[in-house]
């Protein structure tokens, strides 16, 4: 319903404002200058002031909404539509091909048949749409009126994430995680590629840029793991990376910078939004595959006219008029995966002649074979190579490898506080292995004597050290047997494979938005032209977001319903400390490690004993009394050089 506007009507009627928004701003080519006609917030201006309720212009009370895809983005469209589009959430269908929501953010299971979770996602304080979304769902597990924002911040804030192994090898052994051990060649070249404009990236993958001791470096170690980055994928995609967490970028080295739930991703985030969502009456439409949309186009645009459904084996069409809106998430980052457990491997071998041909691929392709302003999902899932890693569950009752890990856990993993604080990686892995033990119980019902632990690979084509095979071709057992080599107990392998439950995924597109790519590959989120449609999810442009997060794709989404319904409301850009001077100081130092940069002794001289002294590094004690000493030094010095002078 459109509220009742009409004691603003000299405003707005004498408005070149209202109804013209911008709802993307961007920071990146924005001037940041106030004007007498400046009368939105600049593009990334994070803050209260942009918490309003949008005013539609117009009532969506007869328009219906149809999403395709269960996932984050579209569970967060169908939030915003409700929230600040003011449709009627009985208004409101998803249509999903599989018999769950929750897309990739997936967690199933019990103790007795074993947990899984395909992948997991790493938070960050900065994700102001994730926020914006999550500060208004329900809580799982305080009373009302607390949210999920209000969960996670009360156990983060009480139980701070780091870790004491970021790096282990020769057999489970601690390697140092304190340096970067970046020389100055290739701390300047990342300093270029943050200097790059995104447009002359085009199509260049990362190892074609940077140099082999580069990806030698600890920083790679780091970095690669965290996001799952390969050597040949988008440098474009890493540069934006580089931006998106610089001022993160110290506490990578121990994952300090990052915040988790306290239960795995669908029972933190889907399952309490699916709920919110079902109680205001938006509808589920499960076992329902869209292959194609009919699309009219003309010289006004295109507008979607039907869906093209498949339910229980039979073509359906879903009508849509001029007034409906459509909502579908592009591409899949878990299409296609493959299951394993303790005595089966998911594959035998990588077979790229099923490229792109599943369900959720070939939608996109029927939509980038109508216009180009669908973008070229060929891109993105043509070689599974290049775009697939494995992950493994591991359901764990006490044995060697739970007494093992207690070695490299910040607490006992069984109490209920942070374990290993994120990925612990193994760098003399063939295969690049990671596991990490996030707080436990990892699901509500889960037992007290069960620890479930997640182990990923990036490299799929390798022999293990220990087991001679690639990690696909191997069962879980023979996956519990590499790991438990690299850990140094492979005589104890027959008590772990006892005790634990293994669940093994391989997932042939799950990097596959990482993919070299340039300009036009990827649709917007409302494509040109499109009056009632838009893309959503991990395989949309926006204008300086990074791909591969929660934050994303509700930005997506966001970005799609605003739009769409032309509301007189902005998504903010990406929050902007990339600007910051303190955090572009703090990341040349760490970049450093933490040795002195270029001109940080005359910043400091610059700065002593000013309101901005702050700005810079701290420095330890025993270098502050040297350059207290030095600088009495100097002056003592210059005082018996004026006195010489005089005589």
């Amino acid at each position: 319903m459109k509220p009742d506007t009409s004691k603003f009507d000299k405003i707005l009627n004498a408005s070149e404002q209202n109804g013209k928004f911008v709802h993307e701003p961007d920071a990146s080519t924005e001037i940041v200058r106030n004007t007498q006609q400046k009368t939105l917030p600049f593009a990334d201006q994070i803050g209260n002031y942009q918490r309003n309720k949008a005013i539609p212009l117009k009532s969506f009370d007869n328009s219906k909404v149809y999403i395709v895809g269960g996932g984050i983005a579209g569970l967060s469209a169908a939030y915003y539509f409700i929230r600040d589009g003011r449709v009627p959430a009985e208004n409101i269908t998803f249509i999903e091909q599989l018999q769950v929501e929750g897309g990739s953010m997936d967690g199933a299971g019990n103790a007795e048949d074993g947990y899984i979770i395909r992948g997991g996602r790493e938070m960050d304080f900065t994700y102001e749409n994730l926020w914006d979304l999550f500060q208004d769902i329900p809580a799982t597990e305080l009373p009302e009126p607390y949210s999920v924002l209000d969960e996670y911040r009360l156990v983060n804030d009480n139980d701070p994430n780091y870790s004491i192994a970021r790096l282990i090898h020769n057999k489970g052994i601690v390697k140092d995680f304190s340096k970067f051990g970046l020389n100055k060649k290739d701390q300047l070249a990342i300093i270029k590629l943050l200097l790059k404009k995104k447009e002359e990236l085009n199509d260049i993958t990362i190892e074609q840029y940077f140099s082999q001791t580069f990806l030698d470096s600890n920083f790679w170690f780091f970095w690669r793991t965290m996001f799952a980055f390969e050597n040949w994928h988008s440098l474009l995609e890493c540069k934006l990376y580089m931006h998106r967490f610089l001022h993160a970028i110290d506490g990578m080295r121990d994952f300090s910078c990052l915040v988790f739930p306290k239960y795995n991703q669908y029972d933190t985030y889907i399952k309490p939004l699916r709920e919110f969502l079902q109680k205001k009456g938006v509808k589920l439409q499960f076992n329902t595959l869209v292959k194609d949309l009919e699309i009219h186009s003309d010289v006004n645009g295109k507008v979607v006219k039907s869906l093209i459904t498949d339910q229980d084996g039979k073509e359906t069409l879903i009508s849509i008029t001029e007034n409906d809106y459509v909502i579908v998430t592009t591409g899949s980052m878990t299409e296609d995966t493959a299951y394993g457990n303790n005595t089966t491997a998911p594959v035998l071998g990588i077979d790229n002649a099923t490229s792109g041909l599943s369900a959720g691929w070939r939608l996109w392709k029927n939509l980038a074979a109508k216009s180009e302003v669908f973008g070229k999902p060929e891109k993105f899932c043509g070689n599974i190579e290049k775009s697939a890693w494995e992950s493994a569950t591991l359901t764990c009752k006490p044995s060697a490898f739970t007494e093992k890990l207690k070695e490299y856990s910040v607490n006992d993993p069984y109490s209920g506080k942070t374990v290993t604080g994120g990925i612990i990686t193994i760098t003399d892995s063939n295969w690049l292995m990671s596991f990490t033990c996030n707080r436990q119980p990892h699901f509500p019902t889960q037992p007290d004597d069960v620890l479930v632990i997640w182990v990923y690979a990036l490299f799929m084509d390798k022999e293990g050290n220990y087991i001679k095979k690639a990690m696909p071709a191997c069962t879980g057992n023979e996956i519990l047997s590499e790991l438990c080599y690299h850990l140094g107990i492979e005589d104890q392998i027959d008590n772990v494979v006892e005790n634990t439950i293994v669940h093994t995924a391989f997932l042939p597109y799950i990097t596959s938005m990482f993919m070299p790519r340039a300009a036009g590959d990827r649709p917007r989120v409302v494509p040109e032209g499109c009056k009632n449609l838009g893309l959503v999810g991990q395989f949309v442009e926006t204008n300086n977001d990074i791909v591969f997060t929660m934050d994303s794709s509700v930005r997506t989404a966001r970005l799609a319903v605003y739009e769409l319904l032309n509301l007189n409301k902005q998504v903010p850009d990406i929050n902007p400390l990339q600007y910051d001077i303190r955090q572009l100081i703090k990341a040349t130092s760490t970049l450093n490690d933490d040795e002195p940069f270029v001109g940080e002794k005359l910043l400091r001289k610059v700065l002593k004993g000013t309101y901005f002294e702050h700005v810079l590094p701290a420095i330890p004690e025993e270098e502050e009394h040297e350059s207290f000493l030095q600088e009495h030094y100097n002056k003592f010095k210059d005082w018996v050089d004026s006195v010489k002078a005089k005589f």
